[in-house]
């Protein structure tokens, strides 16, 4: 079973996409609280809409890592090995 299995389908075929627009806050305002709303009534779409929330938080903190020095530089080292190797 997948994580979309669980959707009532309330927002039909793209039910989704239009779950990402209302993470993403492109939703007009009278939108975003019908989907507030019906989070609160559908236990399968508030799970999945948590479950994507957790998703964007990780991906956010990840990415808010530097990678160390060390790696930056043997990263840039091979990347010119490369570009020697392919075009010399």
């Amino acid at each position: 079973m997948n994580r979309h299995d669980g959707c009532c389908g309330a927002f039909g075929e793209g039910h989704l996409e239009r779950l990402y627009e209302y993470l993403d806050g492109a939703l007009t305002d009278e939108d975003i609280e019908a989907m507030r709303r019906h989070l609160q009534d559908c236990p399968d779409c508030h799970e999945q809409a948590a479950f994507e929330q957790l998703i964007r938080s990780e991906v956010r903190r990840c990415c808010q890592e530097k990678a160390p020095e060390q790696l930056r530089a043997t990263i840039r080292m091979r990347m010119t090995q490369i570009r020697v190797t392919r075009y010399g």
